[in-house]
C-alpha cells in the first residue's frame, strides 16, 4: 500500500512537472524593437514586461532600445524582430519602396497624432506659419517634420520652398536654435521642447506649432508586426496588444508610477525629465479627441487613406500603398477594452 501510494505520488508529480514544462516551452518568443532609447514614452512597454502582462498571455517578450523608426521597421522587415514600434509614415514609405518585399503592418496606433512640431524663435518675429517665409530651419534629414514639411506648408498656405533648410545631426538641432544660428527647427514636441529648455530656452521665447493643430492629419508611431509572424501566430499578436493596452491604460492613469519601469531598465535616466516627457507625449499625441471617441489603438480608415496620399506626395514615393497594407485592425482588443482614458 505504501509503495502504491508513493508510486502514485511520483507519477502525479512527474505528470505535473511535464505539464508545467510543456506550458513553459509553449510560450511564444517575441523580439520587440523600440524606435528610440528607454525614455518616458517607452513606459507602457516596459511595464507590461515587468508586471508579467506579456507572460500572462503566453509570451516571452524581449524589448530592445532603438535608433529611429526606419531602423525599427527595417529590423522587423529583416526578420530579426517579430514586432516593433515606429512611425506609421515611415512604414508607408517602406511599403511604397518595397512593393514586393516582406509584409509589415501597423497593428495598434499609439500616437494618434504626429508629435512633429515647428519650434521658432519669437525674437525673429515668427508668430504664424506665414512668418516662416524667408527663414532658415534645421532638422535631421530623417526627421518627420522635415519630411512632411510640404504637408504642413500646404495646410497653412505657405510655399514649401519659401524657407531654407539645413540638414543637421540630431544632437545639434536645438543648439543651433538656442544660439540663433537658425530661425526655427522641426522635431518631436516632447523631445525638442525638453532639449531646448535644457539649453536655457523657455516656452515664452518660442512659437510652437504642433502639426496636428496646424492642419496635418498624420498619425504618429504605431506598434508594427511582421505579416509572416502575425499570420503564423495571430494569438501572439493579439496577446501582445492586450498586454500593452492594459499597461497603457495604467500608464495614462499614473504616469509618475509608470516611470519606475523605465528607471528599472535604465537607472541613469533623469526621472523628473522623463516623467515630463511621458506626460507631454500623452497630452500631445496619445490622449486625443479621436482616441477617446473610438478607443486607443484604432484608425479612421478615411483619415488613414488621406494621410497615406499626403505622405506619398510629400515624400515623392513611387506608389501609394493601400490602407489595408499599412494597417490592420484584426488583432486589436475589443473597443470596450480600449476605452482606457481617465475621466
Amino acid at each position: 500500500m505504501h509503495r502504491t501510494t508513493s508510486r502514485c505520488l511520483f507519477l502525479g508529480t512527474t505528470l505535473g512537472a511535464a505539464l508545467l514544462s510543456a506550458t513553459v516551452s509553449a510560450a511564444t518568443d517575441i523580439r520587440f524593437q523600440l524606435d528610440w532609447r528607454f525614455e518616458g514614452p517607452s513606459a507602457p512597454f516596459l511595464m507590461a514586461a515587468e508586471r508579467g502582462y506579456f507572460e500572462e498571455e503566453g509570451l516571452n517578450v524581449e524589448i530592445d532600445s532603438g535608433s529611429g523608426s526606419a531602423g525599427a521597421i527595417n529590423r522587423v522587415a529583416s526578420g530579426a524582430y517579430q514586432m516593433g514600434f515606429g512611425d506609421l509614415n515611415a512604414l508607408v514609405e517602406f511599403l511604397a519602396e518595397n512593393p514586393d518585399g516582406p509584409g509589415i503592418q501597423g497593428v495598434y496606433v499609439v500616437y494618434d497624432g504626429s508629435p512633429a512640431a515647428v519650434f521658432a524663435r519669437k525674437d525673429r518675429d515668427i508668430e504664424t506659419p506665414a512668418d516662416l517665409a524667408g527663414k532658415t530651419l534645421a532638422a535631421p534629414a530623417f526627421d518627420t517634420g522635415y519630411r512632411a514639411w510640404g504637408i504642413f506648408a500646404n495646410a497653412n498656405d505657405l510655399d514649401a520652398d519659401a524657407v531654407t533648410w539645413q540638414n543637421v545631426d540630431p544632437a545639434l538641432r536645438e543648439t543651433l536654435l538656442e544660439r540663433g544660428d537658425v530661425d526655427a527647427i522641426t522635431g518631436f514636441y516632447f523631445t525638442s521642447l525638453l532639449n531646448l529648455e535644457s539649453r536655457g530656452m523657455s516656452e515664452d521665447e518660442l512659437t510652437i506649432m504642433p502639426f496636428p493643430e496646424y492642419g496635418v492629419p498624420l498619425y504618429g508611431n504605431a506598434i508594427i508586426a511582421s505579416e509572416t509572424f502575425a499570420e503564423e501566430s495571430p494569438e501572439a499578436v493579439e496577446g501582445f496588444l492586450r498586454a500593452f493596452n492594459r499597461a497603457l491604460g495604467e500608464t495614462l492613469a499614473d504616469p509618475e508610477g509608470a516611470i519606475d519601469y523605465v528607471r528599472n531598465r535604465d537607472g541613469l535616466i533623469d526621472v523628473e525629465l522623463e516623467t515630463r516627457r511621458l506626460k507631454l507625449a500623452i497630452e500631445g499625441a496619445i490622449d486625443t479627441e479621436d482616441a477617446r471617441a473610438h478607443g486607443a489603438g484604432a484608425i479612421d480608415e478615411a483619415r488613414l487613406t488621406e494621410s497615406i496620399r499626403l505622405v506619398a506626395e510629400a515624400y515623392d514615393l513611387p506608389e501609394v500603398p493601400d490602407a489595408e497594407r499599412v494597417f490592420t485592425s484584426r488583432y486589436l482588443p475589443d473597443q470596450d477594452a480600449r476605452m482606457i482614458f481617465p475621466e
